[in-house]
């Protein structure tokens, strides 16, 4: 596992919360790269809480964010009974849970009226891991990446909403990101007249809101 692994920032991710969100909850906040740039980027206008798993990486998160617990993200509910917060964010979390429904059933109680819980999660369909399996008979786990050894669960844009409207949420924002420049993905793309798009991405990012908000 690379170093830095506890510390991807996810710049990308910045933009899926919004800036009159003032209280924020990153579930594997990993070192606190994430967050830290939030509060870099928002001022004081922005509380970051954190949960880690890993405890060097939660407490070195707890020198920037303004407070890491370190545990178990599937403990969250219990652990923070009583808080709401108006984002709560899973950066590439879900994938590494035997049932990542379940933490997104547990997490609609500390959603603030108006809140939003923010997710990223790769996509199995993406160009190249197909092509290793549909033209090599390739499927090798890695240290990082959609077939990190410590994913559980693998998704695809249509069952991560599934996940979403399983688990009692509403999908309001979709989006491919961490998109390939492979001249030969877009190649593809070409001669199949944009059919699979979707395989384009690395990775989705959404936004859901829970669906027994009033409006839904």
């Amino acid at each position: 596992m690379s170093g830095d692994y506890h510390g991807h920032p996810r710049r990308e991710m910045l933009a899926f919360v919004p800036a009159d969100a003032r209280r924020v909850l990153d579930l594997g906040c990993g070192s606190g790269a994430f967050g830290a740039g939030l509060k870099a980027d928002r001022g004081d206008g922005v509380e970051v809480w954190g949960m880690e798993l890993d405890p060097d990486a939660a407490a070195r998160a707890g020198q920037v964010l303004d407070r890491v617990l370190a545990g178990d993200v599937r403990r969250a509910s219990a652990e923070l009974v009583g808080e709401r917060f108006d984002r709560i964010v899973l950066n590439d979390v879900l994938e590494h849970l035997p049932d990542p429904g379940e933490l997104l059933r547990d997490l609609l109680p500390l959603l603030a009226p108006g809140g939003r819980l923010v997710a990223s999660l790769p996509n199995v369909r993406y160009f190249f891991n197909v092509k290793d399996l549909a033209l090599h008979g390739r499927w090798d786990y890695t240290d990082e990446g959609i077939l990190d050894r410590t994913h559980l669960r693998f998704f695809t844009r249509s069952s991560m909403g599934d996940l979403f409207a399983g688990a009692g949420y509403v999908v309001e924002r979709q989006v491919g990101i961490n998109t390939t420049d492979s001249r030969a993905f877009h190649l593809f793309d070409l001669l199949t007249l944009g059919r699979f798009a979707d395989m384009g991405h690395l990775q989705f990012a959404c936004v859901a809101r829970p669906a027994a908000e009033a409006g839904s």
